[in-house]
């Protein structure tokens, strides 16, 4: 009975797998907090939003005159609807197809403009997708279609008007932006959780360019930057560390660039859990007494009444994470693991961080305010954390059993910093990335100076070779200088004797200049007389 209604828990959280890279969704009734008309003036209206045990947020927004209920979802960029009729009434259809697709399903149909309002303003002409066609989890929960909430360069509407060679496919909310360039460009979300702490619970609210005075604090908070800094595609953030109980545990990137001892994780309220590697889901769970890994779900089940506490430690601010999220709810006996070990982001991001931990902190995503030339700064993003940890425990314990815990702290982890910016800081991670192609190079001229030597060598050695074939002398030996033809075969060898240089009847003396014999023949006895 217990696996079977486990099985049917697993099966509801297949069905509503997120619209942008992943999984699942649960549901809120927040306020929607309107952006500062021109005149600096808000208005405050309040939107029904169904419940579905915290899977899917969905708000109101108004296509052609005609109101739709739509997912609104951080980790895309597009919005579709699928009306009651196709194409969609007073719309203005083009001849562009289009088929969005995401990790769980897909919408395919006509790029269409048409006037829209939400959040309070209006955008005369918008470009979305009137789909036709349509499989996706959002729809089976009562949504219509999805709002995405990303930026303008992963929207795929953009990218099919661009090609017609017009600039009118921006996103809604890039729009929405550009109409008042000079208030600020962000949007904040509270997300409350109504099914496990429907006593304790946080107020909903989605605001476009203001924030709401209760979580006024998160304007002070440090600007977390985007990852890539400059031009990012989604909303990519730096993970620093894993807090688990006393332990830390640091991330790994496969991202190219980004820094070695930190994870690229995008904040996606699309999606309701979170996917990371499976070292870190198995440094969550493996150590909890009764925990065990669900080869069939591919997801871990934990005792209900086990209090896991962990935080997120992102731009070197701590962000716990309420227990509640950490291991919902089936059927108050088995809870599922809401860190669910699977590969995502294909490269461009290493975790998929959904609602369970958005749920814990009050979010703001600023796309970068407008300068005087009218483009976008540099987006990031602001975060505060709404959980008190031992009051946490308590509600934890209230609906679990069992005591709660008190003192719970938790202490940064120390990290390397950047260097003086982000953008010194990816040069330094590019120039790690090429030392081993710079020790390559350098063993390679060692190796041809070596070569170099040793030929050098075999030629020297070659050419003593020859003059010793010719000599056959030592260097030492002195050269005798050995008259031609002095060599007579079977002749005694010669002996040298000392020859005494004092003068004797048989001394020759060479004839001077002054003696000559007049053509005589000279006798024996002559000899040579004196000119003096």
């Amino acid at each position: 009975m217990k696996l079977h209604r486990l099985g049917q828990f697993s099966a509801i959280l297949a069905s509503v797998l997120s619209a942008a890279a992943s999984p699942f969704r649960g549901t809120i009734r927040p306020r929607l907090q309107l952006r500062a008309d021109g005149d600096g003036t808000s208005t405050n209206k309040t939107f029904d939003i169904s419940t579905v045990d915290d899977l899917i947020y969905m708000a109101n927004i108004t296509v052609a005159g005609k109101t739709y209920l739509v997912q609104v979802d951080t980790g895309s960029s597009d919005l579709w609807i699928k009306g009651d009729t196709t194409p969609l009434p007073n719309t203005q259809q083009t001849s562009s197809v289009l088929n969005i697709s995401y990790v769980a399903g897909w919408a395919s149909g006509h790029v269409a403009f048409a006037p829209v309002n939400f959040a309070g303003t209006s955008i005369p002409s918008q470009a979305f997708l009137d789909a036709s066609a349509v499989n996706n989890p959002a729809i089976g929960h009562g949504a219509s279609g999805i709002v995405g909430l990303g930026f303008t360069t992963l929207s795929n509407v953009d990218v099919a008007v661009s090609k017609t060679g017009s600039s009118t496919g921006k996103t809604l909310l890039f729009n929405i932006f550009a109409q008042n360039t000079s208030q600020p460009n962000f949007i904040g979300f509270s997300l409350q959780r109504s099914k496990d702490d429907s006593t304790n619970e946080v107020d909903g609210t989605f605001s476009v360019g203001v924030v709401e005075p209760v979580y006024a604090a998160v304007m002070d908070k440090p600007a977390i930057p985007t990852w890539p800094v400059k031009s990012p595609q989604r909303w990519n953030v730096l993970l620093d560390a894993i807090l688990i109980g006393d332990r830390v545990v640091t991330p790994t990137t496969t991202v190219r660039d980004a820094p070695g001892n930190r994870a690229v994780v995008l904040l996606d309220n699309g999606s309701s859990f979170t996917y990371a590697p499976e070292e870190i889901c198995n440094a969550i769970y493996a150590n909890v007494s009764g925990a065990q890994f669900d080869q069939g779900i591919k997801q871990w089940t934990v005792p209900c009444s086990a209090e896991i506490d962990i935080a997120l430690q992102i731009g070197g601010q701590v962000f716990p994470l309420h227990p509640l999220d950490v291991t919902p709810s089936s059927d108050n006996t088995t809870c599922l693991g809401s860190f669910i070990p699977q590969a995502v982001g294909d490269g461009e991001y290493d975790w998929l961080i959904g609602v369970n931990f958005l749920r814990s902190v009050y979010s703001v995503y600023d796309f970068g305010d407008f300068d005087s030339s009218g483009k976008e700064g540099d987006p990031y993003v602001k975060l505060l954390s709404l959980i008190d940890p031992n009051e946490a425990s308590a509600d934890f314990h209230k609906l679990r059993g069992g005591s709660p815990k008190t003192n719970i702290s938790y202490k940064a982890a120390p990290v390397a910093s950047f260097a003086l910016s982000m953008d010194a800081g990816q040069t330094l991670e590019r120039i790690e990335n090429y030392i081993p192609a710079l020790l390559g190079l350098v063993a390679l001229n060692a190796l041809i100076l070596i070569a170099l030597a040793i030929c050098g060598t075999v030629m020297c050695c070659r050419r003593r070779g020859t003059s010793l074939l010719r000599e056959r002398r030592g260097r030492a030996t002195p050269v005798q200088m050995d008259p031609i033809n002095s060599y007579i075969a079977g002749a005694r060898a010669h002996t040298y004797e000392p020859v005494s240089m004092a003068l004797t009847d048989d001394t020759f003396v060479p004839p001077s200049p002054a003696f000559h014999t007049d053509g005589k023949s000279s006798r024996p006895d002559d000899r040579p007389k004196s000119i003096a």
